[in-house]
């Protein structure tokens, strides 16, 4: 084909991968690039060679870094390549040297701009709690979050802070204050983010995923103490992220993070993605629990399993099961359909919009007078202004004028 000169680099197979929509690039010693394009893995080319693919790997680690890699034979980045933001997970393999690349769109995602339903947004009203949103992988988890945390950018001036490995999103502020914070180059770890965060006076903090019960304690805690925090698990429904997190504790504790669970939850949304062929693009599906009254005793006593009626019966709530969303959509009529090339997102804009500056003065040149003599008009007493532009010191200078004819006479 055509372009495959160019697809013989890491940049020209990312710039192909960005022209044909791709999401993902699957990089293996001996075996053909492959694109996940709409959830469909295509394979493009000719195998790599190991030694290719070994000297990008290097390229992206550096030579600082590359005794880390060799001594666990995994790394994660977040680069640029060809123009395009990526997340390249380096890897060893039986074959050799792989990359797994995420193709990150350069966007500000909302939800509009995803799709997603706009009840969401009631869950960034809250000024504490804990917000989950779970899947498995390549759901769409990220992009959601990142929509959340936009939604309040875009209309609030509050503190985000995020803790993630990589940075997948690069959140430009609008109204709110925003530092992003990268696990391995800007925090040594999540413990140590979430630990710092007490200080850094967030009033939303965003963590990537919750791996780690320490990172899980630490999370809950930062729920509890005033933040809203906003977090990703990995899980095939609302029910399963909520047990995820506390069968992750020992069982002597599990009694007491079920209790603290149940005391900061705000809601939870579980998401897959699912090609819509009239669209030609992939739509999130979404179950959504909402932490009424009920859900909360449920959560409370461990009983996870009740989370089923709960959601059912929770319409009212904000609760939404996999069924009723879904008939949301077909009766839905306008959708976003992103556009091939999205728009880069202008960096100039200021972190909280300030108060209109002061407008300079503007000095302008006295037009001449009319030949309209004032005391000659047909109406005694009216005085006429011969010029829209005519300034103010004229028309005093030229009543006070009139004052004193008049005085004489």
């Amino acid at each position: 084909m055509s372009s495959q000169p160019q697809a013989l680099t890491l940049e020209g197979l990312v710039r192909l991968g960005k022209e044909r929509g791709a999401s993902d690039l699957h990089l293996e010693p001996g075996l053909p690039p492959a694109f996940r394009i709409r959830g469909s893995l295509s394979a493009v080319g000719e195998s790599l060679p190991a030694r290719t693919l070994l000297e990008w790997a290097k390229e992206i680690i550096g030579e600082r870094d590359w005794p880390e890699f060799e001594e666990r034979w995994s790394w994660d980045a977040s680069q640029r390549v060809a123009g395009v933001r990526c997340r390249i997970n380096v890897l060893r393999t039986s074959r050799g040297v792989g990359m797994a690349v995420r193709l990150l769109s350069s966007a500000q995602p909302t939800l509009r701009t995803l799709n997603l339903h706009p009840d969401l947004s009631r869950f960034i009203a809250a000024e504490h709690g804990l917000v989950l949103v779970s899947g498995p992988t390549g759901s769409g988890k990220s992009s959601t979050l990142a929509a959340l945390l936009q939604e309040i950018n875009l209309r609030e001036a509050r503190h985000l802070l995020t803790i993630e490995n990589p940075i997948e999103y690069d959140l430009i502020p609008r109204q709110s204050f925003i530092r992003q914070r990268e696990v391995g180059r800007d925090t040594p770890s999540f413990r140590q983010a979430l630990l710092d965060a007490v200080r850094e006076d967030p009033d939303v903090l965003m963590v990537g995923e919750l791996r780690e019960p320490e990172t899980m304690q630490l999370t809950l805690n930062a729920a509890e103490t005033g933040h809203l925090v906003l977090a990703t698990v990995h899980s095939g429904s609302v029910g399963e992220a909520l047990q995820r997190i506390v069968a992750a504790f020992p069982s002597e504790t599990q009694g007491a993070v079920t209790a603290q669970l149940a005391d900061c939850l705000v809601g939870v949304v579980c998401q897959q993605l699912r090609y819509r062929e009239e669209l030609k693009i992939r739509i999130p599906e979404c179950e959504i629990l909402a932490a009424s009254s009920a859900v909360r005793a449920i959560v409370r006593q461990g009983q996870f399993f009740k989370l089923t009626s709960a959601l059912e019966s929770g319409g009212q709530e904000g609760c939404w099961t996999w069924a009723r969303y879904r008939e949301w959509q077909a009766r839905r009529t306008e959708w976003y359909l992103p556009t091939k090339e999205e728009p880069e997102a202008d960096r100039s804009e200021p972190i909280v919009t300030p108060s209109p500056p002061p407008r300079p003065a503007v000095t302008r040149a006295k037009p001449e007078r009319s030949q309209v003599d004032p005391g000659k008009t047909d109406e005694p007493g009216v005085l006429v202004i011969s010029s829209p532009e005519e300034d103010l010191d004229s028309i005093v200078s030229e009543m006070e004028q009139r004052a004193g004819r008049k005085k004489g006479s």
